[in-house]
C-alpha cells in the first residue's frame, strides 16, 4: 500500500480553502494530488475512482465534506469498507502511516503481513487487509468477482519481465519505459516490492507516482518510519 500526502486543504482562485458543497467535488483536487489510483489497492483506474470517506460519512456526517477525511478508492475497496464507523488507531492509513512497511507483496498477486512488524503492528496491519479485503483471491471469493488479486498478478509477471530486461540491457530507455508502464497498470507496491535492489528504479517509481510520501523513505529509497507515527 502506497504511502501517500494528500497535503493542506487545495485553495480557490482567491488563495482561500476551498469548501466542497458535495463530496464528489473534490475528486478532481484528490486525483491531481493523489494520481487516478486506489488509496487502498493501488488499482489504476481513470474513470471510476469514488472519492472515498475515511471515517464514514453515514455515521460521521459532520466529516462529509472534509479534506482530510478523503481518499481515493476503487469499488471493491470501497464497497468492502461500507460505512461502518472505524477507530482510526485501530488499523494503518496511507495518509498517515508507512503502509508500504505494513505488507508483503508476493508472486500470485497476493499480499500478507510483513512478519517482521512487532506483534501490535501485525495486528493493525491484518486489520488493514481486512477494512478492505486486499487479502481476497479465488481461495476465498468462490465467485471470483474481486480481481485485485489478479489484475496484481499480471503486474507482478510485468515487473519481473521488465527486471530480467533491465538486467539485460540497462538502458535509459528501458528505464523510462518500465516507469511508464508502473504508472499507466497502478499497482505501486508491486513495482517497488520486485525492484527491490534497484535504488534508481525505485526512486523513479517514487518520483513518478503523484503524491507518494517521500518522507517515508531514505536516501537510498529504503522505507523507514512516517515521522512522528507508529509505523
Amino acid at each position: 500500500m502506497r504511502p501517500i500526502d494528500r497535503r493542506a486543504t487545495p485553495r480557490d482562485g482567491s488563495d482561500e480553502p476551498k469548501g466542497f458543497s458535495k463530496y464528489r467535488h473534490a475528486r478532481k483536487d484528490l486525483i491531481d494530488r493523489l494520481g487516478q489510483y486506489c488509496s487502498y489497492c493501488g488499482t489504476r483506474l481513470p474513470a471510476s475512482l469514488a472519492v472515498e470517506h475515511v471515517r464514514p460519512k453515514k455515521p460521521n456526517p459532520d466529516l462529509e465534506l472534509r479534506w482530510d477525511n478523503f481518499l481515493l478508492a476503487c469499488t471493491n475497496c470501497n464497497s468492502t469498507k461500507g460505512d461502518k464507523d472505524v477507530v482510526l488507531d485501530e488499523y494503518f492509513w496511507p495518509d498517515k502511516d508507512n503502509t508500504f512497511r505494513a505488507f508483503v507483496y508476493t508472486e500470485g498477486g497476493l499480499i500478507e503481513v510483513n512478519s517482521d512488524l512487532t506483534d501490535d503492528e501485525r495486528e493493525l496491519a491484518q486489520s488493514t487487509i481486512d477494512l478492505v479485503g486486499l487479502d481476497r483471491t479465488p481461495a476465498n471469493d468462490p465467485a471470483v468477482a474481486d480481481r485485485r488479486w489478479k489484475n496484481r498478478d499480471e503486474v507482478w509477471t510485468m515487473a519481473i519481465d521488465a527486471r530480467q530486461d533491465l538486467a539485460a540491457q540497462g538502458t535509459e530507455t528501458l528505464r523510462k519505459w518500465i516507469v511508464n508502464t508502473a504508472t499507466g497498470r497502478g499497482f505501486w507496491s508491486v513495482w517497488m516490492t520486485v525492484f527491490a535492489d534497484d535504488q534508481n528504479m525505485r526512486k523513479r517509481l517514487i518520483d513518478a507516482f503523484p503524491g507518494t510520501s517521500k518522507d517515508c523513505f531514505d536516501d537510498e529509497c529504503r522505507p523507514v518510519r512516517r515521522p512522528g507515527r507508529a509505523l
